[in-house]
């Protein structure tokens, strides 16, 4: 009789206990924490929203590739560059002189049936005759003055600064006659000589001629 009772015990002990792990199983799970890992200071970042952009850094824009024309090279429709064929010249000496020096104006005027564009400095230096070689050293520019962009109608004249330096003024010169000047308007290679006898210094580190860039006269 005892072993009967110790027997149904057992069994109710072990009944109870099945029925508890039962009521464990089937009761609501626990929702995991999210865990910050070791040595964290708090919550994971969450990723970027996926429409999210960044701004792109911000870059200059090339250079523009299209160069500009060259100074010899007047713009499509533009009047052209004066040319020697198509000009005279002549001097103003009213611009007086000082130490030694005339000051005088170089005058460039359109002979030609077309506008044309008086635009630097020309070429000046003293010649023997009309055909001649230069004597000396050619003028050197007066760059104080901005060029310009004078434009000859026909029969209108463009003007530079001429300064003639004695030649008396300088101890070393190698005197010579100059029967005029030879004179090359701005990027031509073509010359006009414009007689004007005076004395030259044949010695080419002697330099006894400015010229200034073309202005509206």
């Amino acid at each position: 009789m005892r072993s009967q009772r110790i027997f149904q015990g057992l069994v109710m002990s072990t009944a109870a206990a099945a029925a508890a792990l039962m009521l464990s199983a089937c009761s609501p799970g626990q929702s995991q924490a999210q865990t910050t890992p070791s040595g964290g200071t708090g919550p994971a970042t969450s990723p970027a929203s996926p429409d999210a952009t960044s701004a792109a850094p911000t870059t200059p824009a090339p250079p523009s590739s299209a160069g500009t024309p060259g100074s010899d090279t007047p713009a499509p429709g533009a009047p052209a560059r004066c040319k020697a064929a198509g000009l005279t010249a002549a001097t103003d000496a009213s611009g007086g002189g000082a130490a030694g020096s005339v000051y005088m104006k170089l005058n460039l005027t359109n002979t030609g049936s077309e506008p044309c564009i008086l635009q630097g400095f020309a070429g000046v230096s003293l010649a023997a005759d009309g055909a001649g070689a230069p004597i000396g050293a050619p003028a050197t520019r007066d760059e104080s003055t901005a060029p310009a962009d004078v434009l000859l109608a026909p029969g209108q004249t463009g003007s530079a600064v001429l300064r003639y330096t004695q030649a008396g003024n300088y101890s070393d010169c190698a005197m010579v006659d100059a029967a005029g000047y030879r004179i090359y308007p701005p990027e031509d290679t073509e010359s006009l000589f414009l007689a004007q006898p005076t004395r030259a210094c044949s010695n080419a580190g002697i330099t006894l001629l400015t010229i200034g860039p073309f202005q509206p006269a």
